[in-house]
């Protein structure tokens, strides 16, 4: 059962964001569970790391700081690029541009975790990217915009702590006292992993149907854009800096994948309804995308350790 989800998780997220689009009322009932889905994602994470593996993360702190770097710099420019390039409406560039300014998102470790890259790194980069938001986010919106908006850090940051570290924690705390029981059933928590993303993408796609259905092309070719670059962006840049090709992986899914629910909130509070529409689609966009290449890396890291081991 747990071989059949791996190899078909693509089909499975993509069939089941279909039937969300066409019968939302079928995943509506996900919403209240979508953090405790994530809590058991990032716990199942958790049994798969060592804590040496954040002292590694550590010799690595140069990669975390360019990688916010480039976060809360190129992201937030592509916004602006993009919708000029694509003539958007004021309020659709306001989207992007917010979505942009925003830290990595938690989606980002859980498709590194599927794709076989440095959870640990990631982890890192969502947390380090979160502290400096409060700051950097409004900051931005400002420069670029012209626009005042105040974003607390306590709550900001707690979210993220509640959802990212807590689990992640009891995960590590398990397969160091328990690491009997974390083998036994080692091959469970990827299964269970992509059906927890799968009914989160369902979820999400379900609760903004309507708005999905009634698109502008152009808001549509933007979003996909900006994250198709921001992947680019984030991979080329490891790149230059001679990370490993695991880490460049990791560095590319934490700035394509931004912490786009923090945009919707952003715009739906201190903008109009239609500026939350870019960082909606985003949401449903970067899980897709990000399943796609996770199966795409996973099986080319399979595919190397099998002729490694023949040889």
């Amino acid at each position: 059962m747990m071989a059949i989800l791996n190899r078909h998780f693509l089909a499975i997220a993509a069939g089941a964001s279909i039937i969300a689009l066409a019968f939302p009322v079928m995943f509506l009932w996900i919403k209240p569970f979508i953090p405790f889905l994530l809590g058991l994602i990032m716990f199942g994470m958790g049994t798969t790391i060592r804590l040496d593996d954040f002292r590694d993360v550590w010799k690595k702190r140069r990669i975390v700081f360019l990688a916010a770097l480039v976060q809360f710099t190129v992201m937030p420019g592509l916004g602006v690029a993009i919708s000029s390039l694509l003539s958007l409406p004021e309020e659709a560039m306001i989207g992007m541009v917010l979505v942009g300014s925003c830290p990595g998102g938690t989606a980002s470790n859980v498709i590194v975790y599927l794709a076989r890259g440095n959870v640990a790194l990631s982890v890192t980069m969502t947390m380090f990217s979160t502290m400096l938001a409060p700051l950097l986010t409004p900051g931005i919106i400002f420069l670029l915009l012209s626009r005042s908006i105040d974003l607390s850090f306590a709550s900001l940051f707690l979210s993220v702590f509640q959802i990212v570290a807590v689990p992640l924690a009891a995960g590590l705390m398990v397969r160091h006292f328990f690491s009997g029981f974390v083998a036994r059933y080692s091959g469970v928590l990827p299964g269970l992993s992509i059906v927890s993303i799968t009914l989160i993408i369902a979820c999400v796609m379900a609760l903004n149907a309507d708005k999905v259905m009634a698109f502008p092309v152009t808001v549509i070719a933007a979003v996909v854009l900006h994250n198709l670059f921001g992947l680019a962006a984030g991979y080329g840049v490891a790149r230059l800096s001679s990370c490993s090709r695991v880490d460049c992986r990791t560095v590319a899914i934490e700035i394509g994948m931004q912490n786009s629910g923090l945009g919707v909130a952003l715009a739906n509070q201190f903008f109009q309804p239609l500026s939350a529409l870019p960082g909606a689609l985003f949401s449903l966009w970067h899980n897709l995308s990000g399943i796609v290449l996770a199966k795409y890396w996973a099986v080319k890291t399979s595919s190397s350790r099998e002729r490694e081991e023949r040889k």
